[in-house]
């Protein structure tokens, strides 16, 4: 199988039978013998193909003449395919791009697949999009990916140039963000270690913790077994610094799934001290379980409860608290495609879901203990809006600080938190 099959296999199992994108991609790539490169190219494909579907379906039905008869689903994520590496991989010749893609197609399709790109390439691989002027919510959709309703909430909470920058920003790839386990290595030790391996790590602009590194395959990584990183972006580390965790201290993650937040404030109380990660969904507490084995982590008790409801002999005994709801996910959009295709109207009743687990953790907070907020979305209501109307029933609560971090602005996924003392 080749790069370019095994990608239209996966594109095919993600629109046709709706599977998680991650989840169709890692077991193809497990169950292949394909060499490095090829792997590479397949991930560039498929997620590519995913983040700029609206684009590149845009593109194909103004290329395509037989508006008598409606394309195949299977024939429009060829011709996706096709006109992705056409429009964004420059480093594949046009012809390779056009005679691979041809070549995937069954007979009675060769030569409409065959005659939508050659059509492409004799525009000169112009890009249309609507006027900005006249329709900008048509136009974000096109230019960047977003389903219209995503662009209209944006438009309403940004205004028309930040959410255009915001969008921009959404569609590069972020580097691989490493928070190193001090516990095991020591932040110069493990730079030494992966540019000896041939890789180019970099530190994060913020967090004293943090690493970035491109074109790597974190299982891969020199020392991932041995537990010296986990993957954190830069925004979390800032978050989990915020929550100043201390050796000693009893902590609290009240929704931690997957646990990278109770990995970081267990490293930060250098692994002595009491913190309990707890989520909703009991079946998914392994995945803690097992990352704080291979970061040799032994402080972290797990629990599966709903974080909304209340359990009185905890109450006033955890110096910190962490309450990283669930949320829209409307600020990881460059790590999940599927979130651009996701109606906002969904995410609806959030943020009384999220301001009741908040209401429910502050009983938690011993006095004088600190209580974080966070969400990974950009939209004001899920945030900020959220912290104001705790604030209000919450008079023996401070805001000691609160901060938003952008993908333009910052380089990092966008990531709301929220740092409140109890007096």
């Amino acid at each position: 199988m080749t790069a370019r099959s095994l990608a239209l296999d996966v594109l095919n199992k993600c629109t046709l039978s709706e599977q998680y994108s991650n989840i169709a991609l890692d077991t193809a790539l497990r169950r292949c013998d394909l060499n490095a490169a090829d792997r590479a190219l397949v991930t560039a494909l498929v997620y590519g193909v995913l983040e700029r579907g609206i684009t590149l379906d845009y593109q194909i039905d103004s290329l395509y003449t037989r508006k008598d008869r409606e394309l195949q689903p299977d024939t429009r994520n060829l011709l996706r395919l096709g006109l992705f590496q056409l429009a964004y991989l420059d480093r594949i010749p046009d012809h390779a791009a056009v005679n691979e893609t041809v070549a995937l197609a069954p007979r009675r399709t060769k030569g409409l697949v065959n005659a939508v790109l050659r059509s492409f390439l004799r525009r000169n691989k112009e890009l249309l999009y609507p006027d900005a002027s006249r329709e900008p919510i048509e136009y974000l959709s096109i230019r960047y990916s977003f389903l219209p309703a995503i662009c209209r909430r944006f438009l309403k909470d940004y205004g028309f140039a930040r959410t255009e920058s915001l969008l921009s920003a959404f569609c590069v790839q972020p580097p691989l963000t490493l928070r190193v386990n001090t516990l095991r290595i020591t932040k110069e030790e493990l730079l030494r270690q992966l540019t000896a391996a041939g890789y180019t790590p970099k530190n994060t602009a913020e967090s004293s913790v943090g690493l970035t590194l491109s074109g790597a395959s974190v299982t891969t990584l020199p020392g991932f077994e041995e537990g010296w990183f986990f993957v954190q972006d830069e925004a979390s580390q800032l978050c989990v610094a915020a929550l100043d965790a201390r050796a000693g201290m009893r902590v609290l993650d009240a929704c931690a799934c997957p646990g990278s937040k109770s990995f970081g404030a267990a490293i930060d109380m250098n692994n002595h001290g009491k913190l309990i990660a707890c989520d909703l969904h009991a079946n998914k507490l392994s995945l803690i379980q097992s990352g704080a084995g291979r970061l040799g982590i032994s402080i972290i008790e797990t629990e599966a409860r709903d974080a909304r409801l209340a359990k009185e002999e905890w109450n006033g005994t955890f110096d910190r608290v962490l309450c990283d709801v669930p949320c829209s996910g409307f600020g990881v959009f460059a790590k999940k495609p599927e979130l651009r295709y996701k109606d906002p109207e969904k995410s609806a009743a959030l943020p009384k879901i999220q301001l009741d687990i908040l209401n429910n953790a502050a009983a938690f907070v011993k006095q004088g203990g600190r209580l974080v907020y966070s969400t990974c979305t950009l939209l004001p209501a899920e945030n900020g809006a959220n912290v104001r109307t705790f604030l209000e029933t919450h008079r023996d609560f401070t805001l000691l600080c609160e901060r938003t971090l952008y993908p333009d602005t910052d380089a990092t996924d966008g990531f709301y938190f929220a740092v409140l003392q109890k007096n």
